[in-house]
């Protein structure tokens, strides 16, 4: 009943910026955290950002200093922005919503390519 969107994907050069957003359906209740995972080529999926309820945030290593997620102000809305952008960074991203107790959400995904 619930679908996750996600935009802002596409092709930029090193060093340049993309910003993400990700948009529900509809109003989800009982939402614990929100976040961004990325998945490369040949790689495992990977948490890079997340933020809580309650406003606690946290980063991958790897993009830390350059990546901000927030929330937007309608509900149910995460944005990441992300600067200073590397070839490392290219993946498939996916925007996900967790609810309490113990359920996910996920977008279908949006392509970030590095490249110059």
């Amino acid at each position: 009943q619930v679908q996750l969107v996600e935009t802002g994907g596409g092709l930029v050069q090193p060093g340049g910026s993309l910003r993400l957003s990700c948009s529900a359906s509809k109003t989800i209740f009982s939402i614990s955290a929100m976040g961004w995972y990325r998945q490369g080529s040949g790689k495992q999926r990977e948490l890079v950002a997340r933020i809580t309820s309650g406003g606690s945030t946290n980063y991958a290593d790897s993009v830390k200093g350059r990546f901000t997620i927030s929330r937007g102000n309608a509900e149910n809305t995460v944005s990441l922005q992300m600067n200073s952008l590397k070839p490392e960074d290219t993946a498939v991203y996916y925007c996900n919503v967790g609810l309490i107790p113990n359920y996910n959400y996920w977008g279908q995904g949006t392509q970030v390519t590095v490249s110059s």
